[in-house]
């Protein structure tokens, strides 16, 4: 963990924080000295990534209507941003999977790359507080609204997915859930945005509205329709 502290600039002085941010559920079922998955560091993330995102646009951009905002927000915090986040972190190497997980290529799974930087923003926030968590956040995903908006990945992924479905392919799209897990209270779906009975691409959030439009975004994509 020390490479990741180098990298990220911050030093933990509670490791076992740390290491529950990377520790999947899955990997509990096989080591039983060991109580505690990231879910709950995953859950407190989600929540302070939407605050200091929300900060940020509402301060940089005090001229920028709300309908912006939520958009600009929506793209950077959709789970396709934040795993090709974590992918450049290498997240997926601290990660500590079952060997069943392990085997399906957990460490290279985009909903699992995305939930463990939440749960690393998470175990930010507990170690060092709102400061260094906005600052965190700042440098490595903030840095990605020029290019989103470049790209105009902020536009409403599912509406401009069933629009050129449509248009292209005079096809609409539908959703089905591939897989949910978390208790009640804390829900995880993963979605599939499909033509017809073809899997297009899939997507993950912690609603079935979220996990939609990360597919629908991914799908965009995945069809070379990004570019609108």
């Amino acid at each position: 963990m020390k490479k990741l502290e180098k990298q990220i600039g911050i030093e933990f002085k509670n490791k076992n924080l740390l290491k529950t941010a990377f520790t999947h559920r899955s990997h509990l079922n096989e080591n039983r000295d060991i109580h505690e998955h990231n879910e709950r560091l995953e859950f407190l993330g989600d929540a302070v990534l939407e605050l200091v995102v929300t900060d940020y646009l509402y301060n940089t951009y005090p001229d920028s209507p709300e309908g912006d905002m939520t958009n600009w927000r929506s793209a950077l915090v959709k789970g396709n941003n934040l795993s090709e986040v974590a992918e450049k972190l290498n997240l997926g190497d601290y990660l500590l999977l079952s060997r069943g997980e392990e085997l399906s290529g957990g460490r290279k799974k985009p909903y699992l790359l995305a939930n463990a930087l939440e749960s690393l923003i998470g175990a930010v926030y507990i170690e060092k507080g709102y400061k260094i968590t906005h600052a965190f956040i700042e440098k490595f995903i903030l840095k990605q609204l020029t290019e989103i908006l470049e790209k105009g990945l902020h536009i409403d992924a599912k509406s401009l997915f069933q629009e050129l479905s449509q248009e292209k392919l005079a096809v609409s799209p539908h959703y089905e859930v591939l897989e949910e897990w978390g208790p009640d209270h804390d829900k995880n779906f993963r979605m599939g945005a499909y033509h017809g009975k073809k899997l297009i691409a899939e997507g993950s959030g912690i609603s079935k509205q979220k996990a939609e439009q990360d597919a629908a975004g991914n799908a965009l994509e995945a069809m070379g329709w990004n570019a609108g």
